[in-house]
């Protein structure tokens, strides 16, 4: 069959609520405004921008709140048809401070875990050329089951699968049972990229380089990215050993949610390019600078691909 669809992206559709507060927790954040998040509907979103074609598989409630996130995602040209919208759940809602550094965030969740299997016919992987998903996805049923399942199955069809180890205990309390779903999806050999927190966070303490990259390739993992906010981003491939980059400069940071994202879209973009892992992460590091740059998604009014492509 032929391949139409770059990327499906399976998990959370939210509402991100951000404060309008610098540096103010949740307590102290007096306003919110409303962006469309959640890191696969990111991904898809981010992926759409750069002339991919991205499917969100996705849940949310038949409400205003599910209506305004698929009439943005159409706007994007992201393909909905795989979304399901829900009469007995709401659309899931994240409060998020605003940080320059990890946001502080309170999530109430009631649809985006009701993703079924029927939501990713056969067909549609055999369609596509990459499966991405994230840990915040993977830590409720259905979805759980849903996700892991279907990896498997694009696995063995030939699809590049994909995760985002965004970890949080607050979203997945019982962390052995996140490490042994996490080490299930891991066996399909996906890309993986996690930050220095979600390190911590799946650890519960600081643990070294060595350790992270030891630890997921010893899941059958050939390429694990860690990104390190200003101190950078290692990459270590099983075959062209560890790859350091230093951060860019960002002039003016007015919005972190979605950066880890917006890299991760880039990254993927470039290996859909057959970009060495050099062009790759800096690709996905200029993708990530314009998204810190601007507050909710990517800028409109800018050739991305333009942007991304210069100099390199």
């Amino acid at each position: 069959m032929e391949k139409t669809i770059d990327i499906i992206c399976v998990g959370e559709l939210l509402i991100d609520c951000i404060g309008h507060q610098v540096n103010a927790t949740i307590r102290e954040t007096e306003d919110y405004h409303r962006y469309l998040g959640g890191s696969p509907t990111n991904v898809a979103l981010n992926a759409s921008r750069l002339g991919l074609k991205s499917v969100l598989v996705a849940a949310c409630g038949k409400d205003g709140l599910g209506d305004f996130s698929i009439q943005k995602l159409k706007e994007k040209k992201v393909i909905t048809t795989q979304i399901s919208q829900l009469d007995k759940a709401s659309t899931s809602i994240i409060l998020v401070s605003k940080s320059t550094g990890t946001p502080d965030f309170i999530p109430y969740r009631d649809a985006d875990f009701q993703i079924v299997p029927n939501q990713i016919p056969e067909d549609l992987l055999k369609s596509a050329k990459m499966y991405h998903t994230t840990c915040f996805a993977l830590s409720k049923k259905p979805a759980q089951r849903t996700i892991v399942e279907n990896a498997k199955k694009a696995k063995a069809l030939g699809l590049q699968t994909s995760i985002d180890v965004n970890f949080s205990e607050r979203i997945w309390p019982d962390r052995e049972e996140a490490k042994q779903i996490l080490s299930d999806y891991l066996s399909t050999n996906p890309f993986v990229k996690l930050s220095e927190d979600d390190c911590y966070r799946l650890f519960a303490e600081a643990k070294s380089e060595d350790f992270i990259f030891d630890y997921f390739h010893g899941l059958g993992v050939s390429t694990v990215c860690l990104t390190k906010g200003k101190n950078g981003v290692v990459l270590s491939d099983r075959e062209t050993g560890i790859i350091r980059k230093e951060a860019l400069p960002v002039a003016e940071i007015k919005d972190t949610t979605g950066a880890g994202d917006a890299f991760w879209t880039g990254f993927l973009y470039a290996q859909l390019q057959n970009r060495n892992w050099e062009e790759t992460i800096a690709i996905a590091q200029r993708l990530a600078v314009l998204k810190l740059q601007n507050m909710g998604g990517l800028p409109n009014g800018i050739d991305i691909l333009d942007y991304l492509n210069t100099d390199l």
